[in-house]
């Protein structure tokens, strides 16, 4: 099953990218609620490449690796990846009037409901527009 979340970013598509592909700027979005955060991020971006986000409870009780290998880098609009899992997820970066339009479309896991994954990939697309949106000061 396929799940598509989407969220308008409030800058161009060049900001939008250096946005999600930077482990510096990562670390201040890559959380659903306030209560977690990002303390590490590494990012190799080029295909056959990994990615190691690390995503923690503030309050120590829980943390997990999210990671992956990239298998397409088209810079500016595409990055598709494998999760460790094995999993696929494609992240569209697609220009508007308005801003930057990031789609991301990606196989659920078997473990959650899927409402629920989707919820947490969508408050993590949120939080990344948020933030991004402001870093440009647009």
């Amino acid at each position: 099953m396929k799940i598509v979340v989407e969220s308008l970013v409030k800058a161009d598509q060049e900001a939008t990218w250096t946005s999600w592909n930077t482990p510096e700027h990562i670390m201040s979005w890559n959380f659903a609620t306030e209560d977690w955060h990002c303390p590490k991020s590494e990012v190799d971006l080029q295909v056959g490449g990994k990615f190691t986000t690390r995503m923690a409870a503030k309050d120590g009780s829980f943390e997990f690796d999210f990671s992956g290998t990239y298998t397409q880098v088209d810079p500016f609009s595409l990055v598709k990846f494998q999760l460790d899992d094995g999993r696929e997820v494609v992240v569209e970066f697609i220009e508007s009037p308005q801003g930057t339009l990031v789609r991301e479309t990606f196989d659920a896991e078997e473990q959650n409901d899927p409402e629920m994954q989707k919820g947490g990939w969508q408050a993590i697309l949120d939080n990344f527009a948020k933030y991004t949106s402001a870093m440009t000061g647009v």
